[in-house]
């Protein structure tokens, strides 16, 4: 009896696998079916949140507009960290975590171990593809936590693919993180799209035959003038102000702006010019096709970030023709590929999210004509009188006892306090109380002060900013409008609002559309992301999931 039950059972069970099996399959199927078949993150480089409205009006309703009108809007989203850089913006969008946690302190930093500035994404291990020159020469090995694409390809077994693309490496390179599939940057000396060995011995057939192109060259064979008649500029200061820095052989910084002419003498030329952002999204769409993204069984993920409204932000400034110009042309760069989307896939298989990496601050010169500027902090010089202080204080010595004052941070010379019996926290208190009697010094914080303390607001963003293998000894707050010592252009890299206040704009079939007006961290994308796409959240991540983006 019992043989006879059992063999019943073995019968059942032979019977009904095939069915069981099915219903796995299904069951997959349906569960990979409901999540969006391309994920693609949009990273502005620079891109103050009243940007997004002050050129409304100039908008197609293809681009910004229509991320805004068919998507979900975070009205107050923020930095929460200083200081606010390309690097360090990058890889916490994506890894949901601050520089205290992902170690992307800066674009670079002093490195003890090496005794020099190291660059964010440097790593001589690899070499470069795609260029003979040493501008591959990079990897994302120096990122500390995982990004969304990472934890997409561990959910797929692998099977997702991550990919970065920029004219930047870091821009590239960070959002992608240390699992991807593949990151593009471009080299102007080659005109090319390149690559590390990190990621592949030979660039793909199909990003040679695009190099071949030579777009670059294209884009560059004519002027640079307004999109609109220039009278239509409304939103921006008259064309020729004090404010602007001109083009290398130019007399003034004014449309037109001779492209052929000013080459010759500035071959990184296409990244200051709106075409930059054009030839990143030309790569873009050549990947996605190229590559079947969003085709596979699994959903892809693609992060594109234009960095063009960064050098063009830099050299003209917040108010520039130049810059107002730069966003209209994005904005048809951002339709173009929206329009793609809904003929390759459709809207409803794909999520789109747009961010900024930083702000950016109004040149000084600018607010002193507006009687709003207090001044400009001379780093260079605080370090100089630092440093005879502290010979004064500790004994003259050949080696400096300072040894970097970059982003914000001193980092001392430990070998030379510890050789000469020096506290190492009364040199910092030292440091901080000199530093601290400067015009346009807000507060300066120990090592010792920021691992001992927790603090809310802007000294939180000190916090959340420092990262203790990487950081300095003390960490320099300035005041609100006192900015780097920069007479013209904009700069960036405070915890003020007109650094870390950016846009985030949700779109796709899941997202509903809506807004919110409630307070937003930088870090409050990823787990918002991976929480759409199911998966488990970047390993180091801190934020929040946005409420109402999904449908």
């Amino acid at each position: 009896m019992k043989f006879q039950f059992r063999s019943i059972h073995l019968l059942l069970f032979i019977v009904a696998f095939p069915f069981f099996c099915n219903a796995q399959v299904k069951a997959t199927t349906a569960a990979v079916a409901g999540k969006p078949k391309l994920v693609i993150g949009i990273v502005v480089d620079q891109m103050r949140y009243d940007y997004l409205f002050k050129y409304w009006d100039k908008y197609s309703d293809k681009g910004f507009k229509r991320l805004v009108n068919e998507g979900f809007l975070c009205r107050e989203a923020h930095y929460n960290y200083m200081p606010t850089y390309t690097g360090p913006g990058h890889a916490s969008i994506f890894t949901g975590t601050t520089p205290s946690t992902h170690g992307i302190i800066a674009n670079e930093w002093f490195d003890r171990g090496e005794n020099d500035q190291i660059y964010c994404v440097g790593d001589r291990a690899f070499e470069s593809v795609g260029t003979t020159g040493n501008a591959g020469r990079m990897s994302p090995n120096n990122l500390r936590a995982t990004t969304i694409g990472d934890e997409l390809r561990l959910w797929s077994n692998f099977k997702s693919r991550t990919i970065g693309i920029s004219l930047k490496d870091r821009a590239a390179i960070l959002p992608a993180g240390r699992g991807a599939n593949a990151a593009y940057w471009f080299d102007a000396t080659s005109g090319n799209f390149i690559t590390s060995t990190y990621y592949m011995n030979a660039l793909p057939d199909w990003a040679v035959k695009f190099n071949n192109q030579k777009l670059a060259d294209q884009y560059l064979s004519h002027s640079w003038t307004t999109l609109l008649p220039i009278a239509k500029y409304t939103e921006s200061s008259v064309d020729n102000i004090k404010y602007e820095s001109a083009f290398k052989t130019e007399k003034e910084p004014v449309f037109p702006h001779d492209l052929v002419a000013i080459r010759p003498n500035d071959a990184e030329l296409i990244r200051r010019t709106p075409f930059g952002n054009s030839i990143v999204k030309d790569f873009a769409l050549a990947t996605i096709k190229a590559e079947n993204l969003g085709k596979g069984e699994f959903p892809d993920f693609l992060s594109v970030s234009f960095s063009s409204t960064d050098y063009v932000g830099h050299q003209f400034g917040p108010s520039s023709i130049e810059l107002e110009d730069t966003y209209l042309r994005l904005d048809k760069d951002l339709g173009e590929l929206l329009s793609f989307l809904d003929t390759y896939i459709g809207k409803n298989n794909v999520l789109v999210f747009l961010t900024a990496d930083h702000g950016g601050a109004y040149s000084a010169n600018q607010l002193d004509s507006a009687k709003l500027a207090n001044g400009a902090t001379d780093f260079t010089d605080i370090q100089t009188k630092l440093e005879s202080a502290m010979q004064e204080k500790y004994g003259k010595k050949d080696l400096p006892w300072v040894s970097s004052l970059s982003n914000y941070q001193v980092f001392l010379n430990h070998k030379l306090i510890t050789d000469n019996n020096v506290s190492l926290e009364e040199a910092c208190t030292f440091t901080a109380g000199f530093i601290e009697k400067f015009r346009g010094i807000s507060r300066c914080y120990t090592s010792t002060q920021i691992r001992s303390t927790s603090w809310e607001g802007i000294a939180g963003n000190i916090q959340r900013g420092y990262n203790p293998k990487r950081s300095g000894d003390v960490m320099i707050l300035n005041e609100p409008l006192y900015g780097e010592l920069l007479r013209k252009g904009a700069m960036h890299s405070t915890p003020y609002t007109y650094d870390t206040h950016v846009p985030v704009l949700f779109y796709g079939g899941m997202v509903k559309h809506d807004e919110t007006s409630n307070w937003i961290n930088i870090t409050d994308i990823a787990p918002t992301i991976s929480s759409l796409l199911n998966i488990e959240a970047p390993d180091g991540c801190i934020g929040k999931i946005i409420s109402g983006v999904r449908k």
